[in-house]
């Protein structure tokens, strides 16, 4: 296998891999984003440098993002205002708190790191008060480039999320407090449940993972979604931030730079060779898809992907 290509029985392992994980059962979906029929559902998908990919499941069925949006934010905020800029108000340190916890925040009144809730609304905040008229359709455009596509928005989920969004309007106020984000909250919020409700494919998911594989580019239609300079920043703190208060377990087990969402989905990415997509509803105690972290897990060790791996 070349960086470049697929591993020659990637179709047959993924198939292999769902029949599986299905009888899997364990975990519980958060409502509304895992209920219904779907909950049982299950995808896989694999997209590599070079535009090669294959997916099993349920791998066209649109989810939202949720917190898989925290990276390509978090890279946003890097090219629009600046490493040091940013590095001003968020730090990269991991927590052992839960996702959303109240207290969240460093002994310097800054946010752990990007991918919890502070992190992940101070960076909405940054983008908001950078361009309070065009920060949304920025952020709408950099996602269609990850995805290769047109972005499309969940519009009945942002008005949900916005009308339970009592915890992380907490969050903003503290944040406030502490002069970390401006006076505008309801509009810092509006764009952070945006980018949660933007809807993807597990398929569109690997090729997202893919474009960070790739430097940043798309590796099917060439455009570039993130600057270069920019794109080990954001790995760095998937890799010790994004799975949440398990990501040292991560880590150590399967050794990619990652992000979940309680929708479910997880993407992993191994540098410079592919990205990989999982999406399963059913989640663990720390907020991670029980099914997609068992795939994505057994992917990276068949075909050796692990950063220390090689």
């Amino acid at each position: 296998m070349t960086p470049q290509q697929l591993p020659h029985d990637a179709q047959a392992t993924l198939e292999h891999l769902i029949e599986r994980l299905r009888p899997l059962r364990d975990g519980e979906p958060q409502k509304p984003h895992g209920a219904g029929p779907d909950a049982d559902g299950l995808a896989l998908a694999v997209c590599t440098t070079g535009g090669e990919e294959t997916a099993a499941g349920d791998a066209d069925l649109p989810i939202p993002l949720q917190s898989m949006s925290k990276p390509f934010i978090y890279g946003l905020a890097l090219d629009t205002l600046g490493r040091e800029a940013v590095l001003r108000k968020c730090n990269v340190e991991p927590t052992g708190e839960a996702f959303n916890s109240i207290s969240e925040l460093e002994e310097d009144r800054l946010p752990y790191n990007p991918m919890i809730n502070s992190g992940a609304i101070t960076m909405s905040a940054l983008l908001h008060h950078a361009d309070p008229g065009g920060a949304c359709a920025r952020m709408l455009d950099m996602f269609g480039a990850y995805l290769g596509g047109e972005a499309r928005l969940d519009d009945a989920m942002v008005d949900r999320q916005l009308d339970a969004s009592h915890r992380n309007r907490a969050i903003a106020h503290l944040l406030r407090h502490f002069e970390v984000i401006g006076d505008d909250i309801d509009g810092a919020l509006a764009l952070y449940v945006s980018q949660c409700s933007v809807l993807a494919t597990t398929r569109e998911l690997a090729r997202m993972a893919a474009t960070l594989a790739h430097g940043g580019v798309h590796p099917l239609t060439g455009r570039r979604a993130l600057e270069h300079r920019h794109v080990r920043d954001v790995l760095s703190v998937m890799f010790t931030c994004g799975m949440y208060d398990a990501s040292g377990t991560w880590a150590f087990h399967v050794g990619l730079p990652a992000k979940s969402g309680v929708s479910g989905g997880i993407i992993a990415v191994a540098p410079g060779r592919m990205g990989l997509a999982a999406w399963s509803p059913r989640l663990n105690p720390h907020g991670n898809s029980v099914r997609a972290g068992a795939a994505l897990k057994e992917l990276a060790t068949r075909w050796r992907l692990g950063l220390f791996d090689r």
